[in-house]
């Protein structure tokens, strides 16, 4: 009689829990399609139990992969991964439409369990949308507006001929002269240094960050992605190698925002004696600017989003500019017909006396047309940074969920042969229409920065700077494929990195002056440079 018993207490507690299992789902499913309204999730691939769509998220080249999808699923395509919904967007007009014109609501960023670790999320870039992200966005703004900028051109202009004696003297080191160029004017900009060792060392920090926060952006790689709450037990649990490169990530985040940083404060003291002085660089004009809070707890606020400020004008500036003109090395490389065409304006407009300079841009449409092109075809951040929705909503009658991560696949706006005839070659002359730029055209500066309220506000001044480089740069260099050791060309096959910021893989090229009056110029830009200290 006791087994009896036993037996039917334990099949009335399977039923109670098999009919509560039943309940929660029937509740769920009920506040779903209240939520929801009956209106459907955009159409994707076959999920999985648990994993969701893990298996089908593209592992390299996203972007391409990303295509494909919407190709089969349509422009708006969702897919869930651990429960995250996540939706791509496809095409140029469900992009604009809905990241631009609907940024109200598509404006936030979801911070993952690993972003935190790699240190993504102490970069404002990824901070939440709210009042916190919009006082440091004001900030920003203040010193990278279209107006603020022009005040950059001269150091922009300097750096810029300095660069070219660093490409005269080691040509092969080009990519590393590149990066430097960009890194040392932000540098100066930003903190008003020019130290040559410390700028290197902050490009080792912004490239350890960046690192990090790639990792962090690939959803599923880490078992804290399937177990969030793994990141608050010990650090042993999280494995011996992510532990070490996630302290080394989080660490390098702090350092690029603190180090230089700490460095204008001992400046400012030790040239305190002076208060005729005004501010030179960016950080100690914003640290001007609320030295009234001093003294109160609004103070320490304050300092972060001036700390804060600096490090991403440094990181984002420095490495964007630097991919899209490393492309234009390889792009030049692999197209004689098309340096030879940029160079034959900047002979007639600029002559063999001088560099190129602001007042030379209009004057030069081809060049620019050659920064344009050289965005387009391969693309700096082919996926952008991903958003996220705030509240529940509705695009072309799918339901897209609070907290969607909204994906606007920028590559495919890019290569979309309805706009751009044979996408993937490089043709600066699809900018152009009767020898001026063709405002009809797709400008792919709308899309290369971002969308909505996260377009990236130092746009304009990234803009002037590859202008400058690139200008300088082919007025004074003709640049051909590289040579093996029995001095014949070898042929470079155009691709990029994988990650949230891309470089071209291979970008080696031979790189000479084009005549003996041409490095006289070099020469002579390079001691005006230390005539003004700018390195």
């Amino acid at each position: 009689m006791e087994r009896t018993d036993h037996a039917i207490s334990l099949g009335t507690l399977g039923l109670v829990a098999l009919a509560l299992g039943l309940f929660g789902y029937l509740h769920s499913l009920a506040r779903w399609r209240a939520r929801s309204c009956g209106r459907p999730l955009p159409p994707g691939p076959p999920s999985l139990p648990l994993v969701g769509n893990i298996l089908n998220v593209p592992k390299n080249q996203p972007h391409v992969g990303y295509r494909e999808l919407c190709a089969k699923y349509g422009d708006i395509m969702h897919f869930q991964v651990l429960g995250q919904h996540i939706v791509v967007l496809g095409s140029s007009d469900i992009i604009l439409e809905y990241l631009d014109k609907r940024s109200a609501n598509t404006s936030d960023r979801k911070v993952t369990p690993m972003l935190e670790l790699s240190g993504g999320d102490i970069i404002f870039a990824f901070f939440a949308y709210g009042q916190w992200w919009r006082r440091h966005r004001r900030m920003f703004w203040q010193h990278f507006n279209p107006t603020a900028s022009v005040a950059y051109n001269s150091i922009q202009r300097t750096v810029a001929h300095r660069f070219l004696y660093k490409i005269l003297t080691r040509p092969s080191e080009h990519v590393k002269h590149v990066r430097y160029s960009f890194a040392a004017s932000m540098m100066k900009i930003i903190y008003d240094n020019d130290v040559e060792s410390e700028i290197e060392e902050q490009m080792i920090r912004v490239q350890m960050t960046q690192d990090g926060i790639s990792q962090g952006l690939v959803p599923g790689k880490y078992l804290v992605e399937f177990f969030p709450f793994i990141r608050h037990l010990p650090s042993w649990f999280l494995g011996a190698e992510l532990r070490v490169k996630s302290t080394e990530w989080r660490n390098a985040a702090n350092d690029l925002k603190n180090i230089p940083y700490n460095r204008v404060i001992e400046e400012m003291v030790r040239t305190a004696q002076n208060p005729d002085q005004e501010p030179r660089s960016i950080i100690s004009q914003l640290l001007a600017k609320i030295s009234h809070y001093r003294g109160t707890d609004m103070y320490a606020e304050e300092e972060d989003i001036v700390k804060n400020t600096g490090a991403i004008a440094f990181e984002a500036g420095a490495d964007t500019m630097f991919s899209s003109l490393q492309t234009t090395f390889l792009a030049m490389s692999l197209n004689p017909d098309i340096l030879k065409k940029a160079q034959a304006e900047l002979d007639t407009v600029v002559g063999p006396n001088r560099l190129p300079d602001w007042d030379d841009q209009a004057s030069l449409p081809y060049i620019t047309a050659i920064v344009k092109e050289s965005l387009r075809w391969q693309n700096v951040l082919p996926l952008s940074v991903p958003h996220s929705t705030t509240v529940d909503d509705e695009l072309h009658g799918y339901f897209i969920p609070a907290g969607t991560i909204v994906i606007g696949n920028t590559w495919a706006c890019m290569h979309d042969p309805q706009v751009y005839e044979d996408p993937d070659v490089y043709r600066p002359e699809r900018f152009l229409k009767d020898g001026l730029l063709d405002p009809t055209v797709r400008d792919p500066f709308n899309y290369a920065f971002g969308y909505g309220r996260r377009v990236c506000p130092g746009r304009h001044f990234a803009e002037a700077s590859l202008f400058i480089n690139t200008a300088s740069l082919l007025h004074v260099f003709n640049i051909t494929p590289p040579l093996d050791e029995d001095g014949k060309p070898i042929k470079i096959a155009p691709a990029m990195t994988d990650g949230i910021i891309c470089y071209p893989v291979d970008a080696r090229c031979t790189i000479k002056p084009r005549s003996a009056q041409a490095e006289a110029l070099i020469l002579g830009a390079r001691a005006e440079a230390f005539a003004e200290n700018v390195q």
